[in-house]
């Protein structure tokens, strides 16, 4: 008795041993019932149908495994779709399951790891809409960890969606100013690499865009904390180049210029590569400083050696801007118009030029209504901003109101035999032909 005893519950043993192997086989416990529910569900979710689509799926998911990837993507569209369709945070559990499982059995496909999958549940959590603050944190956990296992690999919605949450925790004080900083030079070393070997250039652009944007509006980056932060991390390799323009950077686009770190690692990265970014950091600082020769000096250099468009145009306007400010304005033009050879869409380029006119107008000819008539050029190029860069509309629409009041009289021009609407040439340096128009 006791032998048959044994023997069953061998048998027993055996077959649970059985059906565990044959769980984690591709076509799990029944490959007919497996092909012919992955068939099902696939057609209801074509016809987001995703009521029907659901015992079919879930037939798949619990007894093939490892069935393969669509099981988990097509899970994903499937939960979203119900979620989108009830708003019932129900199936937000059970996205997370999905994602969960996923990740258990991530190595029937060597594309999507962990950390991807991970980076996928965070960015749609969110995407989804979070409930609570805990929620928010628990999203930005995975997002987090994510971007720590793929580092340079990670997907840029990954990093972004991950850089956006930081931003709400700091606003609440669930994350420190020092964390946020410190993940805003990680996410901006990850987006520069890209800019360097992405194929997707303006993808990234666009990011990068919107990350700094966030970041220099959050006011987290002061000059003092930055100094604080920015000390220890130069301090920890003061000859690495990309540490350094790292640094740089921050401080220069956070215009903390006047810090004696500034000097420092400016200094520093124009003694370990004289290149151009190391040139214009230098300008900056002595612009602060307002020596305005040695600025002059440091971005002609950075204009000669400048590598991109985007960047020589950069420098050509701040070198625009240094000349404005030292009323050398037919050179202030200069430097503005091989901004717009870099860029043609550059408004503030056009901006410039108009505020370059509009100073010199008192310089212009020989009479009150000479004076006045470079107004007319000088709005011309405000209008021109506008038309390239329509952003700048509420801008252009204040300068042209504020110098409109200055174009000549009908009573001057009578003098001068101009008519409304006549071309009329602005000579000097300005070298403009325009179109009269008089003041009300």
């Amino acid at each position: 008795m006791k032998k048959i005893v044994a023997l069953a519950c061998g048998v027993c043993l055996l077959g649970g041993i059985a059906k565990a192997q044959t769980i984690q086989s591709k076509f799990g416990v029944d490959s007919v019932k497996t092909i012919e529910n992955a068939s099902i569900y696939s057609e209801f979710l074509k016809q987001k149908n995703y009521k029907e689509a659901l015992p079919a799926w879930s037939y798949v998911f619990h007894n093939a495994p490892v069935f393969q990837t669509l099981t988990y993507t097509k899970g994903e569209d499937l939960f979203i779709g119900l979620y989108k369709q009830t708003k019932n945070r129900a199936y937000i559990d059970s996205l997370k399951m999905v994602y969960d499982q996923w990740i258990q059995y991530n190595y029937i496909n060597a594309r999507f790891g962990e950390g991807y999958i991970m980076g996928k549940k965070g960015a749609t959590l969110i995407q989804l809409g979070v409930a609570n603050d805990q929620e928010l944190k628990e999203a930005f956990g995975y997002l987090d960890k994510s971007f720590e296992m793929e580092g340079n690999k990670s997907h840029p919605i990954t990093v972004q969606v991950l850089f956006f949450a930081a931003g709400d925790l700091m606003k609440k004080d669930m994350l420190t100013r020092d964390e946020y900083i410190n993940l805003y030079m990680k996410v901006s070393a990850y987006v520069d690499r890209a800019l360097k070997y992405s194929k997707k250039q303006a993808a990234f652009k666009e990011m990068k865009g919107r990350v700094d944007g966030m970041f220099f509006s959050s006011g987290a980056a002061d000059c003092e904390t930055l100094d604080r932060l920015l000390t220890e991390k130069y301090n920890a390799a003061p000859d690495d180049l990309d540490n350094i323009r790292s640094v740089v950077s921050l401080l220069r686009r956070n215009e903390c210029e006047h810090l004696a770190l500034y000097t420092t690692v400016a200094e520093q990265l124009y003694k370990l590569d004289p290149s151009a970014e190391a040139a214009y950091s230098l300008a900056t600082m002595f612009m602060k400083r307002q020596d305005w020769d040695k600025a002059d000096s440091y971005l002609q250099e950075a204009i000669s050696k400048a590598e991109g468009e985007t960047s020589k145009g950069d420098y050509c306007m701040r070198q625009a801007q240094l000349k404005l400010a030292k009323k050398q304005y037919a050179e202030a033009k200069r430097a503005a118009l091989m901004a717009l050879q870099c860029n043609p869409q550059n408004g503030a380029a056009y901006i410039l030029i108009g505020k370059a006119y509009a100073a010199y107008a008192n310089n212009y000819g020989e009479d009150a209504f000479d004076h006045a008539s470079v107004f007319w050029a000088a709005v011309d190029k405000f209008n021109k901003a506008k038309k390239v860069d329509p952003s700048l509309a509420d801008e252009v629409n204040k300068l042209v109101s504020s110098y409109t009041p200055h174009f000549p009289s009908k009573d001057e021009a009578f003098f001068r035999s101009v008519t409304e609407g006549a071309s009329v040439k602005i000579g000097d340096w300005i070298n403009e032909t325009t179109v009269a128009r008089f003041s009300k």
